[in-house]
């Protein structure tokens, strides 16, 4: 053996016996699941945006995005009247308009978010000693609030054009790189991340109560029904109970980050997240400022969340099998 020893890589647990050997199998189903887990958040991502494309359309009339506070009927009716004046007018297809340029933002963010997950869960789970159970409450939603901080640390630069886009004229950006290379060029690199901390200070209770919330409501479905995993029905519903809870608790933030990143183009100035908070407050008051278009998020959000989570679990389960065979089912 000595000097001539051979090193070889597993293909299976059953050649890691031998102590001596140079095994890779480990890292090998490692990479596996981080490929498996970009895959299924990319493509989670992408289903749950689209499903909700037409609604978000419904954003271009003023008034809709005000809180009614006669009652959710007025936004619900107007928001329905869009989308089918839209398709008799422009066609059917017309109401997914944009939504490719949506994509190149939501794809990288939710194919990090749900990978970042993934790995937060494991890396707390050997933390506290839970390796191979779920995580008790605190760090279940450690990991989601890690994840959305991730994902929104690395992709902002897109969200930021994707904003700008959605408030000047067609003619100010042909494209996403013109928007870069303006914004740079006439602002500097720093716009680029200009309403980054409303972000961040936003996505920590949004991700963290929507994975908390989703993962718990597995718990406690799999402790109390006996079933190891829930049906596809039943987890849009726990992704839905997720999405309102997280989306009603950081909503405040998300609009001062809206109103941060859009400043220099509308003609204001929003100095902090505190001023604009302020401002909002003073010229629109507090419900109609601050939960503005809250109405049409309830709608909207649970059924993206939902989706989404959804679509990452079912992709998962489906990637196992097929890479090792019915008993990878989770």
């Amino acid at each position: 053996m000595g000097s001539g020893l051979q090193h070889k890589k597993c293909d299976s647990p059953w050649d890691c016996l031998c102590p001596t050997v140079h095994c890779s199998f480990q890292e090998n189903q490692e990479k596996k699941k981080v490929l498996n887990s970009l895959i299924s958040g990319a493509l989670a991502g992408a289903v749950a945006k689209t499903a909700v494309a037409p609604l978000d359309r419904t954003k271009i009339i003023p008034y809709l995005s005000l809180w009614d506070v006669q009652g959710w009927f007025l936004p619900l009716q107007e928001a329905y009247r869009l989308i089918y004046h839209t398709y008799l007018n422009e066609g059917f297809w017309s109401l997914w308009r944009g939504n490719s340029a949506t994509m190149v933002r939501v794809i990288p963010y939710a194919a990090i978010q749900f990978c970042a997950h993934e790995e937060y869960k494991q890396l707390l789970g050997n933390y506290y000693g839970f390796q191979g159970k779920a995580l008790t409450p605190f760090p279940r939603f450690i990991a989601g609030s890690l994840a959305g901080t991730t994902a929104a640390m690395v992709t902002y630069p897109l969200d930021m054009v994707r904003a700008r886009m959605a408030v000047t004229p067609k003619e100010m950006y042909s494209s996403i790189v013109h928007v870069f290379i303006r914004i740079s060029r006439e602002e500097g690199l720093k716009t680029l991340y200009r309403g980054f901390t409303p972000t961040i200070l936003g996505v920590i209770p949004y991700a963290g109560l929507s994975f908390f919330t989703y993962e718990t409501l597995k718990k406690v479905h799999a402790d109390h029904s006996g079933k190891a995993q829930p049906s596809p029905p039943e987890r849009l519903l726990f992704g839905a109970c997720a999405g309102l809870i997280g989306q009603s608790a950081s909503y405040p933030l998300d609009v001062v980050r809206r109103r941060m990143q859009t400043a220099g183009v509308l003609g204001h100035t929003y100095s902090s997240i505190l001023l604009t908070m302020q401002e909002i407050v003073r010229e629109e008051g507090l419900v109609r400022g601050l939960y503005k278009g809250l109405s049409m998020n309830w709608v909207k959000g649970p059924i993206a969340v939902g989706i989404s989570f959804t679509t990452f679990d079912l992709t998962q389960i489906l990637l196992r099998k097929l890479q090792h065979g019915p008993a990878a089912d989770r």
